[in-house]
């Protein structure tokens, strides 16, 4: 591995193994998503407890300050939204000559399987692949499912991370799952991170299957709206983060959500 992917994966997984990403990208096919109608606003009391920042370049150049120091992994995929056809038609969005010009130290973007574009979003993955390797930028594939969030079994969320890691993902991003998915993580060759899916009923159900993925071997999580989206982000970040890299356990993790609801922490 090359100087230059070594540096940018290691501002992306900690010294510990570990990372906590935060993903600000929903507007690229939802549009002004509750509580994201102003990114720059969204993030500024919780960046600081992310390890990356996941945004499209419209967000990064009009709501994110340059002088921002965590890296960001740059959303170019894209081309569909919430009222068209088919979620899963997308095509690459972003040049690598602006994914250089500004200055990411990763990309990302979502590939379908199982879909009618199958072939196109994996075609997109290896070409994307190729040419960030010339330039030493990591890919992360995103194992999106569109509005079929009852694909989210181990079977098939082990089959889309290995494809992803065989076209040469440096990282991939997939759904839990609550049964077998130790399976999902042996079965990919590379660092899987944990994605959040629609906002859970509580904070809790988030400290349980983040924990859970975490001892089943994810290195980490990407999880925006049950962060962002809650009453207490501050508090929700913070408590995810102790759970990713102080080994915090549920309990532990909620104790420290509300003592920093509540300002004792």
């Amino acid at each position: 591995m090359e100087w230059g992917m070594k540096n940018r994966l290691s501002r992306l997984i900690q010294a510990d193994g570990k990372a906590l990403f935060l993903p600000i990208d929903h507007g690229y096919f939802q549009g002004p998503t509750h509580k994201l109608e102003k990114p720059g606003e969204t993030i500024k009391p919780i960046v600081q407890y992310a390890d990356a920042i996941m945004l499209t370049r419209g967000v990064l150049r009009n709501c994110v300050n340059p002088a921002i120091p965590k890296p960001v992994i740059l959303r170019v995929s894209g081309g569909t939204s919430v009222v068209g056809e088919d979620l899963a038609n997308e095509a690459i969005t972003t040049s690598i000559q602006e994914i250089i010009r500004l200055n990411a130290s990763a990309v990302s973007m979502s590939v379908f399987i199982g879909s009618k574009y199958e072939h196109q979003s994996l075609t997109n993955l290896a070409n994307l692949v190729d040419v960030c390797e010339d330039y030493g930028i990591p890919v992360m594939a995103v194992t999106a499912v569109g509005r079929e969030l009852e694909k989210r079994t181990a079977r098939y969320l082990a089959l889309c991370c290995r494809i992803a890691a065989e076209l040469g993902a440096r990282v991939v991003k997939t759904y839990y799952c609550e049964e077998n998915f130790e399976k999902v993580v042996e079965g990919c060759p590379v660092p899987v991170v944990i994605a959040g899916g629609p906002k859970t009923e509580t904070q809790r159900e988030v400290f349980d299957f983040v924990y859970d993925g975490m001892q089943k071997g994810a290195i980490g999580v990407n999880l925006g709206r049950n962060i962002w989206q809650t009453e207490h982000p501050v508090a929700a970040i913070r408590a995810i983060r102790a759970i990713i890299h102080d080994n915090y356990t549920p309990e532990e993790a909620q104790s420290l959500f509300e003592q920093v609801k509540a300002g004792k922490a």
